[in-house]
Formats: structure tokens, C-alpha cells, sequence
């Protein structure tokens, strides 16, 4: 009787395994969404560094009462850039806003502030990118939806642009802003 090669069987198993995760994958309730672990807890601290001349995020910023957005951007990000007017919108709207400035220099944030007008109520300046860790940032811009007490409700990834923007973004804000 012939024996069969363990490595003859390998390959057809990692491929069955490669299948399963991506079923997986594919089949999860939110496929779009990055679960994020923060949802439902107090939200981290906010960098204690101001960018330059624009006001600092006070560390009560995010627990005064009033539903708050925490954007997460850089001056070097395409996707960042295309969110700022809807970020200039919902200052307009009322809406605060803490922008996290990171990974970025504080020359070229200041003067992308300063050119493309400020959204933000206050601007924490995180050059190393530490505390974007501490919030599970994966990519700019990412926004988080703060209640009034501090407690992380929804996190988008990517820019606050298009359907995925109308669709998922604006009914969470909407219901935050409702409760």
C-alpha cells in the first residue's frame, strides 16, 4: 500500500484553512465596523501638549455635559484633508469637537489649521502617536463619539465623508445627541 506525504496534505489543508477564515470574515454581523474595545468605557486621556498657538484640549474637555467628537487627523493625511469640511459643518452645526493632531509636526498642523480653517474646540498635539495607541487609532482619521459623562459611544474609522459617513456616523450622533 502506498503511503501518502504529509506534504501532499499540507497545502489542500492550509488552503481549507484560509477559506474558513475568510467565511468567517465575511459572514460577522458588521464586516465594514473595527469592533473597537473602548465602546461603552470611559475614554482615554487626552495629550496634555496644546498645538501651538490653537486652544488645548482641557482634560475635562470630554466630560462637561455635552456629547463631544474626539478626530484623530494629521496635515500628511489625504483622507483627513477630505473630511475637514464636514469636520467645519459640524463645528458650524454646534458640535464640539477635540481635534488629536498626530504623528505630525507642529509646523505643518498649525499652518493646515491655519489655511483650511479651525473645527476644533480645543487641539492636543500628539507628535509620537502614544496616545492615538491608548485609543486603539489603527489609522487617520478615525472620530469618536463621547457622551457628556466621558464614555466612549461609537468610533468611525476613516473620513466623515459619503454614504458610509450618512449611513453609520450620523444615525450614532444623532442617537447620542437624542439620549
Amino acid at each position: 500500500m502506498a503511503r501518502i506525504s504529509p506534504l501532499m496534505i499540507a497545502p489542500p489543508l492550509i488552503f481549507a484553512a484560509f477559506v474558513a477564515l475568510a467565511a468567517v470574515g465575511m459572514f460577522r454581523p458588521d464586516p465594514e465596523g473595527l469592533p473597537s474595545t473602548l465602546i461603552g468605557q470611559q475614554a482615554p486621556a487626552l495629550p496634555a501638549e496644546p498645538l501651538t498657538t490653537f486652544p488645548a484640549a482641557l482634560p475635562d474637555a470630554l466630560t462637561r455635559g455635552d456629547v463631544t467628537l474626539v478626530n484623530f487627523w494629521a496635515s500628511w493625511c489625504p483622507p483627513c484633508r477630505a473630511e475637514h469640511p464636514t469636520l467645519l459643518d459640524l463645528h458650524a452645526d454646534g458640535i464640539p469637537i477635540i481635534g488629536v493632531n498626530f504623528k505630525d509636526t507642529a509646523g505643518a498642523a498649525s499652518r493646515y489649521l491655519t489655511d483650511d480653517g479651525n473645527p476644533f474646540a480645543g487641539v492636543a498635539f500628539d507628535p509620537q502617536g502614544r496616545t492615538a495607541i491608548d485609543w486603539g487609532v489603527t489609522a487617520p482619521p478615525e472620530t469618536f463619539i463621547i457622551d457628556g459623562e466621558g464614555k466612549v459611544l461609537f468610533r468611525f474609522a476613516g473620513p466623515l465623508v459619503g454614504s458610509d459617513y450618512e449611513q453609520r456616523f450620523l444615525p450614532a450622533l444623532k442617537a447620542a445627541l437624542a439620549d
